[in-house]
């Protein structure tokens, strides 16, 4: 299989302008099926931009984005019709004034016994069921989302910020149920982060972003570096 054919992204020119401020500008990208990307930069460096362009919950102001060797359709008002196969973390509808516990009783009548088990037996993590989800956290939002997103079945995966605030015990629990949501099912998953540490050794391929701009592509996983330098 060639390389062409594993393509799910990609951005050629893309840039993005907010209020006469460039924000993002990539000469070209492109993301292949079945891989872990992390995107990594401080605060600042468009990697939110990024990953919102990516999952179709905002769109470029130059340049093209390539979904499936097609762009994102559009409605006659012009907003993007998100496949259903993509899956934002933290984008899920909540019924806000619902108890924790509850709502993913109702979500998920069948599992909901394993899912408490699985991801809320932690010191920290036990702390939410009983809260409701408009009174979370920042934190435990970000919790509850990598759980939906966890149970979910999407052909991509995207999560911005990813781990950031969780503990030891969150991260492992996060890290094993996206690998095996890579392996398992071909998921293709992307994450950002400010820290090199949540993304190195977890991450297949990791995209450094300085000022809107891709610096650095390098392997995660693997020892042997790839130090292309991109166009911007």
């Amino acid at each position: 299989m060639n390389k062409k054919s594993t393509l799910i992204y990609e951005l050629k020119k893309l840039k993005k302008v907010y209020n006469n401020n460039p924000v993002l500008s990539i000469g070209r990208l492109q993301i292949h099926r079945g891989t872990i990307y992390g995107i990594l930069g401080p605060i600042g460096s468009g990697k939110t931009t990024l990953l919102n362009i990516l999952s179709g919950n905002d769109t470029q102001s130059e340049g093209a984005l390539e979904y499936d060797r097609a762009e994102f359709q559009r409605s006659w008002l012009g907003k993007t019709k998100i496949p259903d196969e993509i899956y934002f973390a933290g984008g899920h509808n909540y019924n806000k004034s619902q108890i924790v516990k509850t709502y993913i009783d109702f979500c998920f009548p069948n599992k909901s016994n394993r899912i408490f088990k699985q991801y809320f037996n932690g010191s920290v993590s036990k702390r939410i069921l009983p809260l409701k989800i408009q009174n979370l956290s920042p934190g435990q939002k970000a919790w509850l989302d990598t759980v939906f997103a966890l149970e979910s079945d999407p052909r991509v995966l995207i999560q911005d910020d990813f781990a950031s605030l969780f503990d030891s015990e969150m991260q492992s629990i996060a890290r094993k149920g996206l690998r095996k949501m890579n392996k398992n099912l071909g998921t293709t998953i992307i994450l950002s982060s400010i820290n090199n540490s949540v993304l190195r050794n977890f991450c297949s391929v990791i995209i450094h972003l300085e000022n809107g701009h891709i610096v650095k592509v390098r392997s995660g996983t693997k020892r042997k570096q790839n130090n292309k330098k991109y166009n911007k």
